[in-house]
């Protein structure tokens, strides 16, 4: 798939507005689509759509396949026929400003539950059913299970439970609903002419179906449990670095199978999206290995990764696909090699271009191998991150660089998002909250802080006319 000069917003849905506690795939996800269209953007990037387990984090998921059941519209089930209005009048009093997933958990299971009971199988169902049986099956019998052990991690399961047919049929109709209303809307970002930009993670959730249904290729001992696990050593985000606490990977075993499970997820997630984001590209060439039980990162070693073995594999069964390397943080010219070797976008992300004279991450450095980030996800908001400079060598250099003299700090985030914009990166990205200019009350995750990510949400109108206008101005002049 070839690309052009483009740019776009990171938003995911679940920061989307909406009545129902947590943003969803309803009414509030098609207008977005549009004001991107109007704004000129082409492309919305989003984080992965699985179901979190616990910490609500989109990349510790219960399955890298599944789709999450909170983002299902409750309105779209209404216009669907499994629900009546007036299931949907009165929901709960949720918060505008912040996701409450737990108490949307409970309020959308019911709803779902009560949907299920109006659902008879259909030729659509049944064909989903087939084509997705690989995970779903296993998925379905997974939360089956879960359901049965009270939520207990698959390691603790009673194996003299078990999985009930009725709670398994309940799943893969949550399952095909979810991918109903995605494939909707994805169809009509599509004739938007919007691509929809994903995420992959790099390893997968321990008490997850990926490593129940696949505990051979993880690194575990009898009873299931990790004997070491990932992360990263330290750096900007963390001077203990980062302890994520996933299995690592046996590739030997992963590589004996030709890659299965690896092209199998890959191949999975492209069917939802147009593009994929490899989150912690540097695993691929060497991951960082800690045993299980430490505290922090600190004590880790390099393991070698698959390498071009694995990206020739993944050619040849998916042929030419977009795909970004997360290539952020200790990065060594062996996987800048890799990446290059399969011609994968890198990453800048311009919130690092000022910790010493002249990094990579500033914009005249960048070039058309290169989407060009003013923050990710794990980055504080723009606005915020100016502010947490507070007068250092840093936040000069920005100045000097970016232009800002007194009394124009209220226009950092603009400057920001300029500066990627009419670089010569190929792809420019900037999340939601830049572009609205929010504080760091608004920023979605900090890497290595347990509680409280991912609960942000837009407010209703918040991306108006206004910017909208000054948005596609912008694009226009740079080209994108």
């Amino acid at each position: 798939m070839k690309i052009g000069r483009s740019s776009g917003i990171l938003l995911h849905p679940t920061s989307l507005p909406g009545r129902y506690g947590v943003g969803d795939l309803g009414p509030e996800a098609y207008r977005f689509a549009e004001a991107l269209k109007e704004a000129g953007q082409k492309i919305w990037q989003i984080l992965p759509l699985g179901l979190p387990g616990k910490g609500n984090s989109p990349y510790q998921c219960l399955s890298s396949c599944g789709g999450n059941p909170m983002l299902i519209s409750p309105e779209l089930l209404v216009e669907r026929g499994y629900l009546g209005h007036r299931d949907i009048a009165s929901p709960p009093r949720f918060s505008d400003t912040r996701a409450q997933f737990e108490e949307v958990e409970k309020y959308k299971m019911a709803l779902l539950r009560k949907a299920f009971g109006g659902f008879r199988e259909t030729p659509e169902f049944r064909e989903f059913d087939r084509g997705a049986s690989w995970w779903l099956e296993p998925f379905c019998k997974f939360m089956a299970l879960k359901a049965a052990n009270k939520g207990c991690c698959w390691t603790k399961f009673d194996r003299t439970i078990p999985s009930a047919e009725s709670e398994v049929r309940f799943h893969k109709f949550v399952q095909y609903e979810f991918a109903r209303q995605w494939d909707g809307l994805k169809l009509h970002c599509g004739r938007l002419g919007i691509s929809i930009f994903g995420d992959v993670p790099f390893y997968v959730e321990h008490d997850s179906v990926d490593v129940w249904a696949y505990p051979q290729y993880f690194d575990l001992d009898q009873n299931g449990e990790p004997i070491t696990v990932g992360g990263v050593p330290p750096d900007y985000f963390s001077a203990t670095g980062q302890l994520w606490g996933n299995p690592t990977y046996r590739w030997d075993r992963v590589e004996a199978d030709g890659f299965k499970f690896w092209t199998d997820r890959l191949r999975a997630n492209f069917e939802r999206v147009d593009w994929i984001r490899l989150d912690h590209f540097r695993g691929f060439e060497a991951f960082w290995q800690v045993r299980a039980g430490e505290t922090t990162a600190q004590n880790g070693h390099w393991c070698k990764g698959p390498g071009e073995r694995f990206f020739a594999v993944l050619q040849k069964e998916l042929g030419d696909r977009v795909i970004v390397a997360e290539n952020l943080g200790v990065i060594t010219p062996e996987v800048e090699a890799l990446r290059r070797q399969f011609h994968f976008l890198g990453m800048a992300v311009l919130q690092f271009a000022f910790n010493d004279e002249d990094s990579i991450h500033r914009p005249h450095n960048y070039d058309n191998t290169v989407a060009a980030f003013t923050g990710t996800h794990d980055n504080d908001t723009t606005r915020g991150w100016w502010g947490s400079l507070n007068g250092s060598v840093a936040q000069h250099r920005a100045a000097s660089y970016l232009q800002i003299r007194n009394g124009e700090e209220s226009e950092i985030h603009w400057r920001c998002i300029a500066a990627v914009m009419t670089s010569e990166a190929l792809v420019a990205i900037f999340p939601l909250q830049d572009l609205l200019g929010l504080g760091s009350d608004a920023r979605m995750n900090v890497p290595g802080q347990a509680n409280g990510n991912w609960r942000w949400r837009v407010q209703p109108g918040a991306f108006d006319e206004r910017t909208i206008a000054r948005l596609a101005e912008l694009t226009r002049l740079s080209g994108r």
